[in-house]
This record gives C-alpha cells, structure tokens and sequence, in this order.
C-alpha cells in the first residue's frame, strides 16, 4: 500500500487518538491504541507504517506519556553534566533524518537519538527492507543507511542549540547518530564530517560502526581501524563549541576477544571516549524463530535479541571496569527489560522496535514499571542501579559524573 493511502486509512485514528491524549485516562489511551490505532497500522506494510509514523510525529500529533509525578525522582539521572528526566530513549533508526524529534520527546521519550546520517544522500537497499516477525516480537531491517544526507539534518536541527550552548532554552535531549556512504573509500572522512557539520547541535554524538546493513562497516570495529578512526574523529569533535559527549554503537555478535580490543581502545587515554551504545542488530538467527520473515537477510531486532545484548553490556561493563558508561539497547519491550540492563551495566536505555510492535503506550508502560522495579528493590534513583547485577569490584561510579 502507498504511503498516501495508509495515511487515508491510519491517520484519522491515530490522531484521534493523539488529540484525546490529554482528556483520556492513561489506561483508555492505551486501550485506543491497543484496540483501535495498532490493528489499522499494521495492516500497511512495515516501511509504510515507519514513514507514517515519523510523518505523523513531524506534526507533533502524538498521544503523550509524561511521567507520572510519584515517578520523576526515581528515574531522574544524570550523565556527562546532562540532567535526564528519564533514562527511556528512542533508539536511532526511527527518526533517520531529524525529522520528527520533538514530537517523540513530546511523547514521553527522556531523549531522542536522530540517524544514522551520511554525508551524502542515499537511497539505502532496495524495498522490501523491513520484515515484521509478529509470532517473534521482533523486526529484520536491511535498510541500508537511507538518508538525505547532512544537509537536510542540518536544516532541521539548526532550529535547536545543544544544552550547552544554550541550556536556558531546554529543547530535549538529542542525540546525532552518524554513519558512512556506502560507496565512500575514505571511512575517516565521512565520519569527520558528519561530526563537525552536526556536531554542535547534538547532545551528544553516535559513531555507528556496527550496522549489518553496509558492506565493510563492521570491520571498523577493530582495534588497529577503531583506533585510527577516533583518533581522527576526537580531534575533530575537539573543534567543536560544545565538545558533545562522543560515543560508539557495536555490534552484538562480537567475540570475547574483539570485546577486549574494543575495550582497550576506549580506554586509552588517546582514544578514550564517552560511551558505548550497545548494541546494534544481530545478525544470527535463533532457531526457535518461528515467522515466515526469519529467512529475510538484515539485522534482527526485538524479543530475540534482549538476552544477547543484555549479555554484551554485561561483558563490557566488566572490561571497562565501569569506566565508560553504557547506553543498553535491543528488545527493551517493558520495564523489566529495561530494569535488567540497567542491573547490568547500563546507565540509559533505548528502545524502538517495540514502538513498532506495540505502538506509543510501551513508553509509558517501560517507564512506570521501571520505577516500580527500582523502587521495590530500595534504589532511589536509577544511577545507583547501574550494573548492581555484575559488579565484582568497587565501582569508581565515573560513569555518573
């Protein structure tokens, strides 16, 4: 179906249901979508129902999950001098091109993270590119870096200013996920100058070296080519005005012995960086898939992937003693998951393919049992929970400075 005749059929529900967000019950709003939006979306194909989505949300009409006042405290947190209202954030890949990133902050979201974007605009792999595995809860992507590029992120983002440029104008928190042209030789470069175009209006920066969907990307994981890339790329993000925190999303399908490159790498004093986002789509497929759509090529999201990237931030947080602080990701689908990686080693966490799966109410329900976990277990805020499950040693706790 067209993107125009799913909007003929979608988008009368959905806003409704957007605009009687604030007259309707947490729970009603949640039956709407359940019942009513959820059921005509995912009648369009899943491509369609991702650009009805981020078109819709570029709108601002969107249902809105705030978080509940008896909540606020124990998910506030704090993290590179940047105060999070939650630790719940869009993971990239929804938002590619800096489309519609206050109207997910206005859903509920602590943070947003826009990209990946590429220096120069491409149309990514052909259609069909993404598969839903319902019976799985999960998605298989090979979008393939689709983007229009820096320039037209720029265009949308130069209407914010970082936090630190210009904390008196709270816009939300904005994180810039940057990527590479599929045909570029010279890798470096198009990091280079995702950083020093976008730089200075992000919250903090992503380099995406992880993707399935890029031939050759996931070489850059490395340790000789990880190293020579952040060289590279901090001395740039040092000619910023903002200096943003600079992090590295990875793969979950690494070896323990690509983790401990990876891990002496981000902890050289030359190389050093912010952060981790682990971790992006895995390639393997699990043998109790039971979806027709498991045999489609990409990267696998969702239920399936949880426990092996919750595994991942285990490990990782162990290499790094801590040190470096972990964004946890994949198959976050309610506050357990979330409260799990967390536990740990993760000091934030993303969602996205459960957006897709269960519509905006994941937001608010990840949130509210998210507090509810922290709290029964004595936690009075999220940053002492950090990596309580796996910590052998006196953490340093760098990682909530």
């Amino acid at each position: 179906m067209s993107v125009r005749g799913g909007i003929k059929l979608v988008l009368g529900v959905s806003v409704g249901a957007a605009l009687s967000a604030g007259y309707l019950t947490t729970s009603t709003n949640e039956t709407v979508w359940k019942n009513i939006s959820l059921p005509l979306i995912q009648k369009l194909d899943a491509e369609t129902a991702h650009v009805l989505a981020v078109k819709t949300a570029s709108w601002g009409l969107v249902p809105e999950f705030k978080t509940k006042d008896e909540d606020k405290n124990v998910l506030k947190t704090r993290l590179w001098d940047i105060d999070f209202e939650c630790p719940i954030g869009l993971a990239a890949g929804f938002d590619k091109n800096a489309d519609c990133y206050d109207g997910m902050l206005k859903m509920g979201f602590g943070f947003v993270e826009v990209g990946s974007i590429t220096p120069l605009p491409q149309i990514g792999n052909p259609k069909p590119r993404v598969f839903r595995l319902k019976e799985d809860q999960a998605v298989i992507n090979r979008y393939g870096f689709n983007s229009n590029g820096l320039q037209y992120a720029l265009s949308n983002l130069k209407g914010r200013q970082s936090s630190v440029l210009k904390p008196s104008v709270p816009k939300g928190i904005v994180g810039v996920n940057i990527g590479k042209n599929k045909l570029q030789t010279d890798n470096i470069a198009d990091y280079q100058q995702g950083v020093t175009t976008l730089g200075a209006y992000a919250d903090y920066l992503v380099i995406n070296v992880s993707s399935p969907n890029t031939p050759g990307l996931r070489s850059l994981q490395g340790k000789q080519a990880l190293s020579d890339l952040l060289k590279k790329v901090l001395k740039s993000r040092k000619e910023l005005p903002n200096c943003p925190p600079l992090l590295v999303k990875i793969a979950p399908d690494l070896t323990a012995e690509d983790k401990e490159d990876i891990a002496d790498v981000v902890l050289n004093p030359e190389t050093r960086i912010d952060g981790l986002i682990i971790s992006n789509t895995t390639i393997t497929r699990p043998s109790y898939l039971m979806s027709e759509n498991k045999v489609q090529g990409g990267g696998l999201s969702g239920k399936p992937l949880k426990d092996l990237s919750t595994q991942c931030i285990k490990d990782m947080f162990l290499l790094t003693k801590g040190k470096i602080p972990i964004i946890g990701v994949g198959g976050v689908a309610d506050g357990k998951d979330a409260y799990d990686k967390i536990c740990s080693g993760a000091s934030l966490v993303q969602l996205y393919s459960s957006l897709s799966l269960q519509g905006p109410p994941v937001v608010g329900k990840v949130k509210r049992e998210l507090a509810e976990l922290l709290r029964d277990d004595g936690f009075s805020n999220v940053a002492d929970a950090v990596g309580a499950d796996v910590i052998p040693f006196q953490c340093t706790r760098e990682n909530t400075k």
